[in-house]
């Protein structure tokens, strides 16, 4: 059976360059059943964050009326890159399946590589650099969510 999702997810793949779009598919499995699918839209949408995991997972939460994927599965064509894998464990799937690896990607030009090396550096370091500004006056964001007491927690 998980065959059938990640026929799907490259057909979607092969499909989307037809369109226009990056050569990534993504879908999201529930219980045997695709919820959602989602192909790289970042220069059709102008979007960097248009990533076809992303937007499985975003058409899925909505779907499903949560801000979590518990008991799903992801197939996606390709191995996530960093910003797809920081958002797959905030969705907290059972599982993820890929077709293609980050170094196949890397050979076609999608080389993901530096942002791991980036996320090494120190925040002064990074070619963009990350500066702190107004922790103290930030943090009372944090008090209030401390205090809260109808938060919900994720």
């Amino acid at each position: 059976m998980p065959n059938k999702f990640m026929a799907r997810a490259v057909e979607l793949s092969i499909e989307n360059v037809g369109l226009g779009g990056g050569p990534f598919a993504a879908v999201v499995v529930r219980s045997g059943r695709i919820i959602a699918e989602g192909v790289n839209s970042v220069t059709t949408e102008n979007d960097p964050t248009a990533h076809a995991e992303i937007v499985a997972i975003r058409e899925a939460c909505r779907q499903l009326g949560t801000f979590e994927l518990p008991g799903c599965e992801i197939y996606s064509s390709c191995e996530p890159c960093p910003m797809c894998l920081g958002a797959i464990y905030w969705a907290r799937p059972v599982s993820v399946f890929f077709a293609n690896t980050a170094a196949d990607a890397a050979q076609f030009g999608f080389d993901d590589a530096f942002i791991y090396g980036e996320i090494q550096r120190n925040h002064a370091d990074r070619k963009i650099p990350m500066i702190q500004l107004m922790r103290t006056e930030a943090l009372a964001a944090f008090h209030a969510w401390r205090e809260k007491n109808d938060k919900i927690h994720y």
